[in-house]
């Protein structure tokens, strides 16, 4: 169950580490990173990382150690309690998402979907 006293992501110290870096570099509009979820892959739905210029109406803020994260209205139900990492190795690196809400995830890892 959700808790209204936590926030309703949360970023790993590597995330919040890459948000920052990433607002830096993205120009002096940009002021955070939106995050949602589309409808695409073979299991539904794909979590989307875009820049944000603003906080647009009615979506949540999320701000950990100075990075603003804000939630797409239309994904909060999806991300409910969503831990948000920043992974690098050789071959790839990005955004990772442990959700609970998620109940199952394609083989390639690109898209999951919710009971």
């Amino acid at each position: 169950m959700f808790d209204p006293n936590k926030p309703l992501v949360s970023l790993t110290d590597r995330a919040a580490d890459r948000v920052r870096r990433l607002v830096e570099k993205g120009g002096a509009d940009v002021v955070g990173l939106r995050v949602g979820v589309s409808s695409k892959g073979c299991s539904g739905l794909s979590y989307v990382v875009e820049y944000a210029s603003e906080k647009k109406q009615f979506e949540e803020e999320v701000d950990c150690n100075g990075a603003r994260i804000f939630i797409d209205p239309a994904a909060t139900m999806f991300l409910v309690g969503a831990e948000i990492d920043y992974t690098e190795d050789k071959l790839k690196s990005g955004f990772s998402f442990t959700n609970p809400n998620e109940t199952a995830r394609c083989g390639c890892g690109e898209s999951f979907s919710v009971g």
